[in-house]
Formats: C-alpha cells, structure tokens, sequence
C-alpha cells in the first residue's frame, strides 16, 4: 500500500477511532497516544488485512486490542465515562434542545457506565458507534448470534437501569448518543 493511501485512511478515520478509544480510556492524553499507536500498528500490518471487514471495523478491532493490552499492563480496568466527550456533528437544534439532548445523553451515558463491561462494549460499538452486528462479532472476536444476544441483554439491562431513575426509556433515546 503507498504511504498516500494509508494517509488518506488516517484522515477518514483518525477521529472516529479515537472518540471510541476515548469512549474506553476517559483520558484525551491516552487516547490520542493509542490512536496514533492503533495507526502505526495498521501501517506495519496493512499487508494483514484481508478485507473480511471494512478497514474502519479492522482499525477499530487494532485499536480495543491496544486499549485492553494497555490496561492489561497496568492491572486497570476503569472504563467508560463520557463526561469529556464532544461530538462533532453540526447540528441544528435549538439551544433549550440542545440542553435537553445535553441532559439525556449524560444520563444514559452514566447508566451505560452502571452496565457490566461487555454489555458497555456492545451497547457502545452497536448502538453508539453504529456497527453493524458482523462487524462487532468481528471487533470482539464473538460469533454474530452472541453479539445479538448481549446487545439484547445489554438494552434489557439498560431499560432497567433508566427506569429507576425515572426515566422513559424509547427506542430514539439511545440514538442520540
């Protein structure tokens, strides 16, 4: 692959693996030193892909497998927390409905937090980061059928947790995370 090719994928998709790795480590610091490393890391092993998946669902897998060795290394695993988080979508909401989207994505983010850690990953590569179910089954090195099943478990567990803290839980409000 030219040195061309593999910048033009960085630039597509240099944000999008780190605001998911950022989603893990909750430290812009870490993130954008595992990005960089998700990125060197693809570059050495580019002659390994074998298009099974998008580049993007590969690139995403490098950089969970970085995220987890890293934290392996530091016997840590305190993960997701979204308070930091900014997404960069223009958007043309009115302010009161931004701040109300503002109030509902921190509480479903601080009830994904609540979730047990492969309920999180699902919910997050599913439903925040719009994966598709092959594509997660890839990333997590799980058969489709079990990525079904959890992110089904994970969104039953989701719903409880919202509705003890009162609130409505609809097919939309995980959507605009």
């Amino acid at each position: 692959m030219l040195n061309n090719d593999f910048e033009a994928i960085y630039l597509e998709y240099s944000d999008k693996v780190y605001s998911y790795i950022f989603l893990l480590v909750k430290n812009k610091e870490l993130a954008e030193d595992l990005t960089q490393e998700t990125f060197y890391k693809a570059y050495r092993k580019i002659h390994s892909f074998k298009e099974e998946a998008s580049i993007y669902t590969w690139l995403i897998k490098i950089g969970r497998n970085l995220t987890y060795d890293f934290y392996r290394r530091r016997r840590v695993l305190s993960f997701f927390s979204i308070e930091k988080y900014n997404d960069k979508r223009v958007s043309n909401d009115t302010p009161q409905e931004i701040i109300i989207k503002g109030e509902r994505v921190q509480i479903l983010y601080e009830a994904i937090k609540k979730l047990k850690l492969e309920y999180q990953e699902v919910i997050i590569l599913r439903k925040i980061k719009d994966f598709s179910i092959k594509e997660v089954s890839i990333i997590l090195g799980w058969s489709e059928v079990k990525v079904k099943n959890t992110t089904s478990r994970a969104i039953v567990s989701l719903r409880k947790i919202l509705s003890e803290k009162g609130e409505d839980f609809d097919a939309n409000f995980i959507e605009i995370g």
